[in-house]
C-alpha cells in the first residue's frame, strides 16, 4: 500500500516524539525529535523558506515514521540514540566515532581495582556507589604508564577474584612475590581498612592531589637512605620522580577554580567544520581532541554545538559538572536535564563572557580553525587519492560513475585447493567488510577461466536472486546484493570475457574492464570494450588500480594458504577410525613417518604407548586395504 503523506500528516498526535524520515529505498535520511511532533513534521511540508539542505532532503522523502515519547527529555535519549544507529546523512554527525580511554576505580567491590576502560560497565557517572571514572586520557600509553605507577606504590590487586568470597582458595599470584600486589586475597596480608586507605590514596592521587604522595615518597626514601637501605632508597627516588613528572605535565587552568569541566568550540567555513574540545580535570587541562562534523551546511554555530554535545556525550562514560559552550544551544534546559540524569549530579551548561573561562573558550575556537585550516589540505589531498582517483576511473572508461568497484581473483598451485576472491573499494577506499572468499566447488585442476566463471556466476545470480525479491533491507545489508559500478578481473581479455559471458546469461548490464600486466608483473593499462586503454603511472587513476590489483592478489593467494595450511596439517592417521590425536602422535614419534606406521607390524604397533591389540588391528587392516586400492603414494 502506498505511503499517503498527507492522510499521514493530518493523523500526527500534537505529543513529544522522535521522527524518522525515509527515502524511496527506506534508507533512514533524518531523524529529530520534537516537543509536538504535529507542528514539527508539518513544519517540512509547508511551503515556507528553509535551508537549502531541508528543501534537498525534504524531495527524497517517500514516507516517515514517529514514536511518540511521555517526554522531551526521553526523545532527545530516543533521537541520540537514533541518530548513533543509523547515522542518517542529512544529520549533522560527528565524522569519527573515536573512543577515549579512562581510568576505572571500582569503588564498588570490597577491595577495589584500577582497570583500563573504554567504555562504562552499565554505570555512567561518578558516584561514590558506583564505578569512579577518571579522564577522558587522549594517550592510551599514558593511562597505562599511570595504572602502572599507581600500583606500583599502592600495591592495589589486578586479578579477576571475587573478594572477599575466593579468600584463600588460590595462592596469591606472581605480583604479591615481587611487591606489586598487597594481597587482600591471602589471609593475614592486609586488612580491609588498610586497603581502603591506599585506595583513598589512588584515588586523591588521580584526582590531582599530588602533595601527599610526595610527602610519602620522599620521607621513606629519606628513611630508607639513613638506614643504608641504598637500593630500597633508590627505588623509592624513581617513583617520587615518576609521580613528579606526572604532576609536571598538567597545565594549571586556574588555581583556585579546581572544578572538572569540558570546554566546547568550534569552527567552521560553510561546508566543514571542527569542534575542539578541552578536558579539564582538578583545575588543570588534561587533554584535548578535536572532531569533524558532517551536514554543516546552512546550520548555524549553536545547531553544530549541539549535535556535538548530544552526540558525544551520549556515549562517554564521565560527565564533568560543568561544560563550557561557546555558544547558547537550543535545548539547553533539556540537555542539562539528560546529562544530570546521565551523570547522578548536576550538569550546567554555561556560555562565558568574561574572564579566564571565556579565554579557554577563545583558546579552544582558535585550535579548532587551525586544525580545519591545516588539515583541509589533507583532506583534499585525501579525497584526491580515493574519490578523485574513482571520478578519473570512471572518466577514463566514460563511465558515469566508479563509486562501488568489485575485483576479482583466482589462486592456486598446480589446481590444489583453487579459491577465489573478492574485494570491494568504495569511495577509492578497500571495503574490507564487503570482502568475500569462494572454495571452488565444480572445477577440477589448474582452469582459471572455469573457476573465475564458477565464481562469478554464484556472486552474480546472488545478486539478480535478490534483485527480483524485492527485499530492500537484504540488498542494503549483503555486499552480494549490492550492484557494483565497474567489475576489474586481475586480467586482460580471457577474464573479461569470461565475466561478460556470465552477465549476459544473467541480463545484467555491469561494466567489466581487465587490469593488464606487463612481464614484470606491473599494471600496465586497462582493458575495456576490446581496447586496451594506457594510464598516466603519475595519475591518482593509476595508484587506485595498482592498489586494487595487489590487494586482490593479496586477499586470494592469503585465502588460499590458510587452506593449504589447514590440509597439511591434516595426517592420513587422522583418517583411521579408532585413532584420535593422542595416539596419532605417539606413532609419529615411535616411526617417524605415517610411511614407516604403515610398514610396521601389528606387534610393532602394539608396543606403542597408547596403543592396543584393537587399535593395533585397525591401523593395520587400513593401511592394508589402501595397498589394495593403491591409495598410499
Amino acid at each position: 500500500m502506498e505511503f499517503d503523506i498527507e492522510d499521514h500528516l493530518a493523523k500526527l498526535p500534537k505529543s513529544p516524539g522522535v521522527y524518522i524520515m525515509h527515502a524511496r529505498n527506506d534508507e533512514i535520511i533524518y531523524v529529530g525529535k520534537a516537543v509536538n511532533l504535529f507542528n514539527r513534521v508539518h513544519s517540512y511540508f509547508r511551503k515556507n523558506k528553509k535551508s537549502t539542505k531541508i528543501e534537498k532532503m525534504v524531495t527524497h522523502i517517500a514516507r516517515f515514521e514517529y514514536i511518540v515519547t511521555d517526554s522531551e527529555l526521553e526523545a532527545l535519549v530516543l533521537e541520540s540514540n537514533l541518530i548513533k544507529k543509523h547515522r542518517p546523512r542529512y544529520n549533522t554527525m560527528l565524522k569519527d566515532d573515536k573512543s577515549y580511554p579512562y581510568i576505572r576505580v571500582t569503588v564498588n567491590e570490597a577491595y577495589p581495582r584500577i582497570l583500563f576502560s573504554r567504555k562504562p560497565k552499565g554505570d555512567t557517572d561518578s558516584s561514590r556507589t558506583k564505578d569512579r571514572y577518571f579522564g577522558p586520557y587522549t594517550s592510551s600509553w599514558a593511562v597505562r604508564g599511570t595504572m602502572d605507577l599507581i600500583n606500583k606504590i599502592y600495591k592495589l590487586r589486578t586479578c579477576n577474584r571475587s573478594l572477599p568470597r575466593d579468600v584463600d582458595k588460590q595462592r596469591p599470584c606472581l605480583n604479591y612475590h615481587i611487591k606489586q600486589c598487597s594481597a587482600p586475597c591471602k589471609t593475614g596480608c592486609v586488612t580491609e581498612e588498610k586497603y581502603k586507605e591506599s585506595v583513598d590514596g589512588a584515588l586523591d592521587f588521580l584526582n590531582g592531589n599530588y602533595k601527599p604522595i610526595l610527602d610519602m615518597l620522599e620521607g621513606r626514601m629519606n628513611q630508607a637512605s639513613e638506614d643504608m637501605r641504598y637500593e630500597e632508597a633508590i627505588e623509592w627516588r624513581d617513583l617520587l620522580n615518576s609521580v613528579k613528572a606526572v604532576a609536571q605535565k598538567q597545565k594549571i587552568t586556574s588555581a583556585s577554580d579546581a572544578e572538572d569541566r569540558d570546554v566546547v568550540a568550534m569552527h567552521g567555513d560553510g561546508k566543514d567544520a571542527v569542534v575542539q574540545i578541552f578536558f579539564v580535570r582538578g583545575g588543570r587541562l588534561v587533554g584535548r581532541d578535536h572532531y569533524y562534523m558532517t551536514g554543516v551546511q546552512d546550520k548555524e554555530n549553536s545547531e553544530v554545538i549541539e549535535s556535538f554535545v548530544k552526540q558525544f556525550y551520549s556515549g562517554t562514560p564521565y560527565l564533568p559538572r560543568e561544560i563550557m559552550l561557546e555558544t547558547d544551544i537550543p535545548d539547553r534546559a533539556v540537555i542539562e536535564e539528560w546529562l544530570s540524569k546521565k551523570r547522578g549530579g548536576r550538569v550546567t551548561l554555561i556560555v562565558p563572557k568574561r574572564g579566564m573561562k571565556e579565554r579557554l573558550i577563545r583558546l579552544a575556537k582558535k585550535n579548532a580553525e587551525v586544525v580545519l585550516t591545516t588539515d583541509k589540505d589533507k583532506l583534499k589531498r585525501d579525497e584526491q587519492k580515493t574519490l578523485g582517483a574513482a571520478r578519473e576511473l570512471a572518466e577514463l572508461l566514460g563511465l558515469d560513475s566508479c563509486l562501488r568497484i568489485e575485483s576479482y581473483d583466482i589462486s592456486n598451485i598446480s589446481g590444489f585447493e583453487s579459491v577465489g576472491s573478492m574485494v570491494v573499494f568504495e569511495g577509492g577506499k578497500s571495503k574490507n567488510s564487503d570482502y568475500r572468499k569462494f572454495r571452488i566447488k565444480s572445477v577440477v585442476g589448474p582452469n582459471d577461466y572455469a573457476s573465475m566463471e564458477e565464481v562469478l556466476t554464484r556472486r552474480f545470480t546472488r545478486l539478480k536472486e535478490a534483485g527480483e525479491e524485492g527485499d530492500e533491507e537484504e540488498i542494503n545489508g549483503d555486499s552480494f546484493t549490492k550492484y557494483p559500478d565497474l567489475i576489474l578481473m586481475d586480467g586482460g581479455k580471457g577474464q573479461v570475457n569470461i565475466a561478460l559471458e556470465v552477465l549476459s546469461k544473467l541480463e545484467l548490464p555491469i561494466p567489466v574492464a581487465g587490469m593488464v600486466k606487463d612481464d614484470f608483473h606491473r599494471t600496465r593499462g586497462i582493458y575495456f570494450n576490446n581496447v586496451e586503454l594506457p594510464i598516466d603511472t603519475h595519475s591518482e587513476c593509476f595508484r587506485l588500480v595498482t592498489r586494487i590489483q595487489d590487494e586482490t592478489h593479496r586477499f586470494a593467494i592469503e585465502y588460499h594458504r590458510s587452506l593449504h595450511g589447514k590440509v597439511q596439517l591434516h595426517s592420513i592417521l587422522d583418517d583411521i577410525q579408532g585413532i584420535g590425536e593422542t595416539r596419532r602422535k605417539a606413532l609419529i614419534r615411535a616411526f617417524g613417518s605415517a610411511e614407516a606406521v604403515a610398514d610396521a607390524s601389528e606387534e610393532e604397533l602394539r608396543e606403542v604407548p597408547g596403543m592396543n591389540a584393537r587399535a593395533a588391528e585397525a591401523v593395520a587392516d587400513f593401511f592394508r586395504e589402501l595397498r589394495k586400492g593403491k591409495k598410499l603414494q
